[in-house]
């Protein structure tokens, strides 16, 4: 599927849209309050289809899925993705948000970016200059503990993917957020999320 969205307050100059490519079951939600919350309604009827006797399950994620989307919203997230793959029966959770970072890193100077991500990160976090097609980015790969599992007792983590796209011609950044919880295919995850990161293009304002 391809995408793309306006970076918004870009600077003159600057690229005022971008397109990268995701799995066909990845579901956008646009993060504009009403948008978003027709894409939220919308996805929770289609994930409870033919299913009419758990209405407060229904309700609680769409709660929940609100509340992940305002959460980005306000951290200045333009779009979010929620990967409605499965394997067999089993779905493969994942999710992509994309935050338009006004300033704060240089993004003159990528290494100091790279160095300050991996001080800063509470949950150690590895940071590296990277090129991608698009441009040199920085990448961040961490993990965080989730709690342990009721059954087996065994500590669950996520891992999550960071990319930080300087957004040529400006001192804005682009903030590609790839996470999943399933730690028991979280190489396998990171590989797609990279293929996703590597098919990222800038368009429009710029050459």
């Amino acid at each position: 599927m391809t995408t793309s969205q306006q970076p918004q307050e870009a600077q003159t100059g600057a690229p005022d849209d971008y397109r990268l490519l995701l799995p066909e079951d990845w579901y956008r939600i646009p993060l504009e309050p009403e948008r978003c919350i027709r894409s939220v309604d919308a996805l929770v009827e289609r994930q409870f289809k033919g299913v009419d006797d758990a209405p407060h399950v229904k309700k609680r994620v769409r709660d929940e899925l609100l509340d992940q989307a305002d959460k980005a919203i306000a951290n200045g997230g333009v779009e979010m993705y929620l990967s409605l793959m499965k394997v067999g029966p089993i779905p493969v959770s994942a999710s992509l948000v994309i935050t338009f970072i006004g300033s704060g890193p240089d993004a003159g100077d990528l290494e100091s970016v790279a160095a300050d991500i991996q001080h800063a990160s509470t949950d150690g976090a590895k940071a590296t200059v990277v090129e991608l097609p698009c441009g040199p980015a920085v990448r961040a790969r961490s993990s965080a503990e989730m709690g342990r599992d009721e059954t087996s007792g065994e500590v669950l983590s996520s891992a999550a993917v960071d990319y930080y796209l300087p957004i040529p011609h400006s001192e804005a950044f682009l903030l590609l957020s790839f996470s999943t919880p399933l730690e028991a295919i979280a190489e396998a995850m990171v590989r797609l999320f990279d293929a996703v990161a590597t098919s990222f293009a800038w368009q429009g304002g710029y050459a």
